[in-house]
């Protein structure tokens, strides 16, 4: 499964990017460590990014489990769905946080077919 193992190794550097750019709005924002309120700009990027680590845990397991019970393809298509959908929601809701419903029903739908197609493959693998 290296396509898959490729875009999970993705969407983890992504995550980490998006914490750095936490960590620049911080510094831009002056909320020091470890105060999470106090500047709306801030809240927007660190909200943007813990919402993140809230789909990886659901994208991880699920894409995963796609390549594997059902088909990689159709894993690594969704894992790329997924980057491109957080790429989409940490921008749109960093800039404007009602401006993130594009991104998150991209997220979701990648999410929910990864979930589905894992679900269908291992029933037919039983």
């Amino acid at each position: 499964m290296p396509e898959t193992t490729l875009v999970v190794m993705l969407a983890l550097i992504q995550y980490i990017i998006f914490g750095v750019l936490v960590g620049r709005a911080r510094g831009a924002s002056g909320i020091p460590a470890p105060a999470i309120s106090g500047d709306e700009a801030f809240e927007r990027v660190f909200r943007a990014h813990q919402n993140t680590l809230e789909q990886l845990v659901v994208f991880v397991p699920a894409v995963y489990a796609c390549a594997w019970f059902m088909n990689e393809m159709l894993a690594v298509l969704g894992g790329v769905a997924f980057v491109i959908g957080r790429t989409m929601y940490f921008f749109a809701y960093s800039a404007d946080a009602s401006k993130r419903g594009a991104g998150m029903i991209v997220t979701v739908l990648a999410n929910f077919v990864l979930i589905l197609a894992s679900i269908v493959g291992a029933i037919i693998a039983i």
